[in-house]
């Protein structure tokens, strides 16, 4: 049937009469169409089918506040001018904002220059930060620590990232963008040329024994000139580009955080709205990198986390487990004390800084935001470049595409990186890019250097800083190192793993093949098991790996992948010792659903 229209759900892909892609409405059904789908009968070769494709001018991948900054400023150079692209989006989590994660303490700067008028236009950024701490924590002291420039937080707000992404997805569908969530981006298309051509979703209705069932749905092709790559920290497609484009030749490899998040609604006669507290060193020992956050929100709504840096040595050390330590603290104990938790989630984050900036244009296709790094992590911020890296895309898509000059195909936007380093982003990021990687030293090393940045360097020095082994090589022997023994949760402030992961939201359509993907099936048991002691199954804040008897082969173990509790942290991606897994998108709509926590 020419001219169909395919609606797509978790069940699969049917089709009606239409004629192109069209946009989620706005009460949330998500249809995708092809301008000539025809339907077809299934066969045994249904998974090697021809896929249905679309054309646009820009594609996007990813819908965060990069992905969406990117697609909102080449709208409005569209309005400007008189010019129309199309611009298409596509997002994997069911709703916008679904996957989102993050503090979030918000530096409106790239929002003040991307819409002036955001308080006007029913922003939900509305509590600004009134004050701000930093204590430096032993088991049973804090102690005060001045707030360097980099940290200050004055005008700054606290929000939840996830609404402010709902948001912004709503401001850019008002100019035109046409935004799919609900649609993974699970492949990278290429040009006879070796350019990137676009991306296809991936197929739908595939079970767990790697075949098509009677809902099975091939996925569908969407071609542009141009495909932006948006997929935060340690994007699955995005490391293929590394290695397709040797993106990262020259450059310091990524280091990475894993942030842990829940958040509390506490008692009334406790809660400081505006207020900020962070603190570094225990529970984590002086040779890693720690450090929590609590923000008073709103609605007596507290968020409150603990991020570990994913360089350290120790196998025994779980960063769940160190940020329910955390939470004992004297220092801020009596805020958990009464209240009730709600919400929980988990994410890794960007930590190398500038030296680990891979290049950002390449034949057809661009980096933005955290799937490039462009965090800072000195100020705990990445919301502000990202935005702004989305900008600076956004402003060199749409010379490219509206010149007289324009290519279908192979174009590269060497002009996006020249405004990069022309940028107050490269600034910031060049300022403080000695910082974290001091922190390799150890705490006090870090510190020390921190200070002297702050009192004298300024980021003046001629040096930059080297990252040394990549996060998983750091990882040690379990022979050579001594076991952590973490305390039983008091289920009142403390709580089990499974019990928090309850609060995530996290769900997966169960018969699929795990988006969790083992290279080498023997490693586990014979590497990881016996040399490591089983890291996976602390550093994973879902529960997702374990190791259970192996029926087949009495008195031996075996590891057990529990997707479904997946909450897309890609941790498992980047710690494991052996780089013997790999985050793949699973079936469209699965994962978390954060509400309060993004």
């Amino acid at each position: 049937m020419l001219g169909s229209k395919i609606v797509v759900g978790r069940t699969g892909l049917k089709f009606a009469s239409t004629g192109r892609l069209n946009r989620s409405n706005k009460h949330g059904s998500k249809r995708l169409a092809s301008r000539n789908a025809t339907m077809r009968s299934y066969s045994d070769d249904r998974l090697n089918a021809p896929r249905d494709s679309d054309q646009a001018d820009v594609v996007i991948v990813g819908g965060g506040p990069s992905g969406l900054a990117t697609a909102i400023r080449i709208k409005q150079m569209c309005k400007a001018s008189g010019k129309d692209l199309r611009v298409c989006l596509l997002e994997k989590g069911a709703e916008m904002g679904n996957h989102i994660l993050s503090g979030c303490v918000l530096e409106p700067r790239a929002l003040n220059e991307l819409l002036p008028n955001w308080k006007e236009l029913g922003s939900p950024i509305e509590t600004e930060v009134t004050s701000d701490s930093l204590h430096f924590l032993t088991e049973k002291h804090a102690i005060p620590l001045p707030i360097i420039d980099t940290q200050d937080n004055h005008g700054n707000y606290i929000v939840s990232l996830g609404q402010v992404v709902k948001w912004m997805s709503e401001q850019a569908e008002q100019l035109g963008v046409e935004i799919f969530p609900g649609f993974p981006a699970a492949h990278v298309l290429y040009n006879d040329d070796g350019s990137v051509k676009g991306v296809a979703t991936g197929d739908v209705g595939i079970g767990k024994d790697g075949q098509p069932t009677d809902n099975f749905t091939r996925g569908l092709e969407l071609h542009a000139p141009i495909t932006v790559f948006a997929e935060g920290a340690r994007g699955s497609l995005t490391k293929q580009l590394f290695k397709k484009f040797d993106l990262r030749k020259g450059v310091e490899h990524q280091t990475f955080g894993l942030g842990i998040k829940e958040v509390w609604e506490i008692q009334p006669e406790k809660f400081q709205k505006g207020k900020i507290q962070h603190t570094m060193g225990w529970p984590v020992d002086m040779k890693t990198w720690g450090g929590g956050f609590i923000y008073h929100w709103k609605d007596n709504l507290m968020m409150a986390g603990y991020v570990v840096g994913l360089d350290y040595e120790n196998p025994y050390l779980s960063p769940y487990q160190e940020m329910q330590r955390w939470k004992q603290h004297s220092v801020h104990r009596h805020l958990f004390e009464g209240g009730k938790p709600i919400a929980y989630g988990a994410r890794s984050l960007n930590e190398g800084g500038l030296q680990s900036i891979p290049k950002l244009a390449f034949p057809g296709g661009a980096l933005v935001g955290c799937t490039a790094g462009f965090l800072n992590v000195p100020k705990i911020k990445g919301t502000h470049t990202a935005m702004k890296t989305g900008m600076l895309a956004g402003e060199s898509i749409y010379e490219a595409l509206t010149s007289d000059n324009r290519k279908e195909s192979g174009m590269v936007l060497t002009q996006y990186e020249d405004r990069f380093r022309e940028s107050w982003v490269y600034q910031e990021m060049h300022r403080v890019r000695n910082i974290r990687p001091a922190f390799h030293w150890g705490t006090v090393a870090g510190a020390f250097y921190t200070g002297l940045d702050w009192l004298v360097l300024r980021g003046r020095e001629p040096w930059t800083f080297s990252h040394g082994a990549p996060d998983h090589a750091r990882t040690k022997k379990a022979s050579e190192v001594e076991p952590i023994q973490y305390p039983k949760p008091d289920g009142k402030i403390s709580f089990d793993l499974l019990t928090n992961l309850a609060r995530s939201g996290t769900n997966h359509e169960e018969n699929q093949p795990a988006h969790l993907k083992v290279r080498n099936p023997e490693t586990p048991v014979s590497i990881n098991l016996k040399t490591y002691a089983a890291p996976e199954s602390r550093f994973c804040p879902a529960g997702v790996y374990e190791y259970v008897d192996d029926a087949a082969k009495p008195g031996q173990k075996r590891l057990q992948i529990n997707a479904q509790n997946c909450l897309h942290c890609k941790t498992c991606d980047i710690k494991d010792p052996t780089q013997n897994i790999d985050y793949t998108t699973p079936e469209g709509g699965g994962g978390p659903a954060y509400s309060l926590l993004e």
